[in-house]
């Protein structure tokens, strides 16, 4: 049953009934006055993971009443899991292309993630002239040709990629502050999140960035607030919940991927993070993701549910 849900789900993010249970899915909305991608989105309570956007070509509106703005060429915006969103081609263009990266973040970007101009959540930032807009539109269609090249390791490498954007918008927001995370903490997380199924001693992590073990170990708390092994853990049942929700592979198995060679004990550490167990997580993501009656495959809503995947 599981797996024939799988098979039947849509594939195309642009179209009703897509599930997002992935690190980085990227694409590029064309929506043209009275065609088939041309309707209001409006999410209330928003998505799981954060949406970056990018206008292109023509102009969009979000929101509506005395929040509402346009975004034209050069316009990025960035959407944080709790903000909504309420968007559309602007009256006032034929037509609205935007490029966007739907992502879950590394932990460690969580202060590339605060943008300093904000509406209703939403982070905004424009572009001032056309060679940046032609730098960043590059930007966005690599992560998304990468991410959709099926190689070994497309998703981290899109994630690299993203990570690349994520600094360029700070770097180019007058706003950001003028350093940002230690470069040697952000390889540290770089080299436990790519050895997440090895016990590596901090002794070799810090080794791996040239820095003494307690010299890491308090720069590692200072600038991200917990200790490397606490944040460890949280990467191994972070990606276990994505395991969990996006294949069929067994609990011991999963266990077995993210470091956790006793089922017993990955259970046990499951259990006091999420709350359920790896069992009853993945048959409530079942449950949520995949009604037990499917969306109609239509190029434009039916419902107010069918806008909720179109971007």
């Amino acid at each position: 049953m599981y797996h024939r849900m799988i098979q039947d789900q849509q594939q195309n993010p642009l179209l009703p009934g897509y599930s997002f249970n992935a690190y980085l899915v990227a694409g590029m909305t064309p929506i043209l006055a009275d065609g088939p991608l041309d309707f209001a989105i409006d999410r209330p309570g928003g998505m799981k993971g954060y949406i970056l956007n990018l206008t292109v070509k023509g102009q969009g509106k979000v929101f509506d009443g005395e929040d509402t703005f346009y975004c034209n060429p050069g316009d990025l915006l960035l959407f944080p899991p709790i903000a909504r969103h309420l968007y559309s081609r602007s009256a006032n263009a034929d037509s609205w292309y935007h490029r966007w990266v739907y992502f879950r973040p590394r932990a460690y970007w969580a202060d590339w993630l605060e943008w300093h101009t904000k509406t209703r959540d939403v982070g905004r930032l424009s572009l001032p002239n056309n060679t940046l807009l032609l730098e960043f539109d590059r930007l966005f269609a690599n992560i998304e040709q990468t991410q959709k090249s099926g190689r070994r390791f497309c998703e981290e490498l899109g994630m690299n990629l993203l990570e690349r954007l994520l600094l360029r918008a700070m770097e180019e927001d007058p706003q950001s502050p003028q350093k940002i995370m230690d470069p040697r903490v952000i390889e540290a997380c770089q080299f436990i999140t790519g050895n997440l199924a090895g016990e590596l001693r901090i002794d070799e992590v810090a080794r791996h960035v040239c820095l003494s073990p307690s010299r890491l170990a308090h720069l590692f708390r200072e600038q991200v607030g917990i200790n490397i092994l606490r944040w460890r853990e949280d990467q191994r049942v972070i990606r276990a919940k994505l395991l969990l929700q996006t294949t069929q592979e067994s609990i011991a198995t999963i266990g077995r991927v993210v470091g956790y060679d006793d089922q017993l004990y990955f259970s046990r550490v499951f259990r006091k993070r999420v709350g359920v167990s790896p069992s009853d997580f993945r048959r409530r993501s079942v449950e949520i993701n995949y009604p037990a009656k499917p969306y109609k495959s239509h190029p434009w809503p039916e419902h107010e549910n069918a806008v909720a995947y179109h971007f």
